[in-house]
């Protein structure tokens, strides 16, 4: 509850992993903060995620710098469940004021004095800075070219939680990202026919030569890097710690049963239509992958470190029969596919962030999390200031830049000329 309290310094919007980083180090500088977060505390690690996801980096790696994970061992990949319970007992273990069940209905500018009103389910606040830490995944988006066919059962992958949800018969999984292939290859384990569409991507390996690739990006400086390459705005990272974590190899998704096809293009008359591209797109993440172990294999020459070589991380399986004579169009009724799934990303609301922060698409402005409004910050976005910016350690990092950032503004606030 938000009792009587209608001032605070600074107001965080959100209560996941970024609301929580936030929280400790406004703490930390003894910022009057509260955090407000519309649900539970990293409830959508809980609730927005299929039953068997695990976190795509390992328990050594994805965590906050302040306390370690309970029950996974360092190299291991914690289930989500586990993941929520970290964020909810970092909470409490740094006594962080986040207030949950309360929704940030408006914020608007203070007309002529600094600050913002903020209106929620529980009343009015007046403060003198806003965090935004809703992060970039927000609302699921399927796009306009799903079909119109109530007989089929049509879901975005964050809606998906078992192959028990599903009706019989098969599965076309739309999208080639860490999600969208985790959830093909459950379905196809469990039994499904499952068809996946897969677009351009990144394909690190999951570990090489003994280190994990999350430590090959850092040691290489990857993680630093500040803005994404040219052409690759929209190219997905095809990575996972499922299964004690693997290397994503579509080559060998196909020889365990998956049929693969290019992007998904159209709909018509009970037929799906792909686009002629699913060799290209394959050996695209072929050449990101390969590119990765020869930085590897040439920072362990430079450095002359005693790491044992993998010479078969650069072997593939032949080209299965889906890339050489790939499938173009696809009957659904006739394969018995019942049921699209589409892992196609997500969308961010800002409605209630009725400020000068937004562009014409409705997307933040800002430099690192700094927005265009003054005393409006952003926080958990892709790229915020570098590549690691949404996984958990980095949006650590960001959060400490916000604070110190926020610690100047006031510094200048309180500033009054000696006389």
């Amino acid at each position: 509850m938000i009792k009587n309290m209608t001032q605070i310094d600074t107001l965080v919007v959100g209560g996941g992993q970024a609301g929580v980083a936030m929280s400790e180090h406004l703490s930390r500088q003894n910022i009057p903060h509260l955090v407000l977060e519309k649900n539970q505390i990293a409830q959508a690690w809980r609730d927005v995620r299929w039953d068997s996801l695990v976190a795509n980096g390992p328990a050594w790696h994805d965590r906050f710098p302040g306390m370690e994970f309970a029950y996974t061992e360092a190299d291991g990949f914690m289930p989500k469940e586990e993941v929520a319970d970290y964020f909810q007992a970092y909470a409490e273990k740094f006594d962080l004021p986040i207030r949950t069940g309360v929704e940030v209905n408006r914020v608007i500018k203070n007309a002529e004095r600094s600050g913002f009103r903020v209106e929620t389910s529980e009343g009015v606040i007046e403060a003198q800075r806003i965090v935004s830490a809703t992060g970039a995944f927000q609302i699921p988006t399927i796009p306009t070219i799903a079909p119109k066919d109530p007989e089929l059962y049509q879901i975005h992958s964050a809606n998906y939680r078992n192959p028990e949800q599903l009706p019989e018969g098969g599965v076309l999984v739309v999208g080639a990202g860490s999600s969208g292939v985790q959830i093909a290859d459950e379905l196809q384990r469990s039994g499904k026919e499952v068809y996946l569409s897969v677009g351009p991507h990144d394909r690190p390996p999951r570990s090489y030569r003994g280190r994990d690739f999350v430590w090959w990006l850092g040691v290489l400086g990857l993680w630093e890097a500040s803005a994404n390459e040219p052409g690759k705005e929209h190219v997905t990272i095809a990575v996972s710690g499922a299964y004690g974590g693997q290397t994503i190899d579509f080559r060998r998704l196909a020889a365990q049963g998956l049929h693969l096809v290019g992007r998904t293009e159209s709909f018509a008359d009970d037929i799906a239509y792909f686009r002629h591209d699913l060799g290209d797109n394959i050996r695209g993440g072929d050449e990101n992958y390969l590119s990765l172990l020869d930085k590897a294999d040439e920072y362990i020459a430079r450095n002359g470190l005693d790491l044992p070589p993998e010479p078969q991380a650069r072997e593939f399986l032949s080209d299965p029969q889906c890339m050489t004579e790939p499938t173009l169009e696809l009957n659904l009724k006739q394969q018995h596919i019942r049921t699209i799934i589409w892992a196609t990303g997500f969308t961010s609301d800002y409605s209630w962030l009725q400020v000068d922060a937004l562009d014409e698409e409705q997307q933040p402005k800002h430099q690192r999390g700094v927005s265009s409004e003054a005393g409006v910050y952003f926080l958990g976005l892709p790229w915020l200031s570098r590549r690691g910016s949404t996984f958990i350690w980095g949006v650590w990092h960001d959060a400490k830049y916000i604070a110190d950032q926020i610690v100047i503004q006031r510094q200048y606030q309180q500033y009054r000329r000696q006389n």
